[in-house]
């Protein structure tokens, strides 16, 4: 709408006009675009919390494994065999069947006997676990992926269904298809039918048919930094409101197909406001019936933001969740989990 392309330039235009030193410094030190140190202050409060940010994005990010019980009903049997190849692991406390690799061992964990029969989904970082979670799918559902490939969340979801009900994984990338549908054979995926769409065209093809629907956007991926570091300097303001255009695009139809009372699970890896807590407010808005509702997961979440270059978004964006290196130990991430309540 009108309105939040207004906000956005309005965005753009206090960071430009920036002069903060200490912005200048850091943006310096770290090798950022001088506009995203001015926007991560505004977001943290602190340019302590901010420095801390920049050095956590400097770090690692730790690889995890999700063991799958579609393929062995016994998962420390999938752990026991990885740890006599010589890894090691920490048991992620909110997620059951999931670890992070605390050691290497001497074969590549995309190249194991265990990988290969579909024992684990091996993830770049913990919180792409998340979402799945968020939507807290039951086996009676019907469950919308919109952006599916290549298959993390979509067999995650099917795990947590017990390979019941009915999942439809959408993605408009043949070449990520490909990758979908191999991870789907791979893990012994029998509850879900692939369509290689435009998720946009969703509502026109099944209506508001969905129980429980997921959008794990295309994003800048501004909270995988530790990943890609080109991500630093390579994302301009202006690319931050195409993005934010077309994931408002995304969510509404996401939601349109949505049937009265079910849930829509909308994540992020990127920190930035304006394709998280601005994407919500505009769809919110533009679309009607909707409410957010905190996310039922065990994660301790820092609540979204309401109050952004001194514009005031829906208070009820803070019910929205969020993680950051710096206070989470892996990547930055968005959550925010909506229910529909009429039309």
């Amino acid at each position: 709408m009108a309105g939040y392309t207004a906000l956005l330039e309005d965005v753009r235009r206090r960071v430009s006009e920036s002069a903060d030193p200490t912005a200048r410094r850091l943006a310096s030190k770290f090798g950022y675009l001088k506009y995203m140190v001015v926007r991560y202050y505004e977001m943290l409060g602190s340019w302590d919390r901010v420095e801390e940010l920049l050095e956590a994005f400097e770090k690692p990010l730790p690889r995890a494994i999700r063991v799958n019980t579609l393929r062995f009903g016994n998962p420390r049997e999938v752990i026991e065999r990885l740890e006599r190849l010589g890894y090691r692991f920490s048991k992620i406390p909110w997620e059951h069947h999931s670890y992070v690799v605390t050691k290497a061992g001497g074969v590549s964990l995309g190249a194991t006997h265990e990988f290969l029969l579909g024992g684990y989904y091996l993830y770049r970082g913990v919180a792409s676990l998340i979402p799945p979670l968020a939507l807290s799918p039951e086996p009676s559902d019907v469950v919308l992926d919109a952006a599916a490939a290549p298959g993390g969340k979509t067999t995650h979801i099917a795990q947590l269904m017990g390979n019941r009900g009915v999942v439809v994984a959408a993605d408009i990338s043949r070449e990520r298809f490909r990758a979908l549908r191999s991870n789907l054979e791979r893990m012994g995926v029998e509850n879900v039918v692939a369509l290689r769409v435009d998720s946009r065209k969703i509502p026109e093809i099944f209506g508001e048919y969905f129980s429980k629907s997921l959008l794990d956007s295309p994003c800048t991926g501004e909270g995988i930094i530790q990943v890609d570091p080109t991500r630093k300097t390579k994302t301009l303001f202006e690319d931050l409101a195409r993005a934010h255009r077309r994931q408002v695009e995304l969510l509404t139809a996401v939601v349109r197909s949505t049937a009265p009372g079910g849930l829509v699970a909308y994540t992020t890896c990127s920190i930035a406001p304006e394709e998280n807590e601005f994407t919500v407010a505009e769809v919110l808005e533009s679309v009607g019936g909707v409410r957010v509702v905190k996310p039922a997961v065990e994660v301790e979440l820092e609540p979204g933001i309401v109050d952004y270059f001194g514009i005031r978004l829906p208070e009820q964006l803070s019910l929205c969740g969020r993680t950051y290196p710096h206070t989470h130990g892996f990547e930055g991430f968005f959550v925010c989990v909506l229910e529909k309540i009429g039309p």
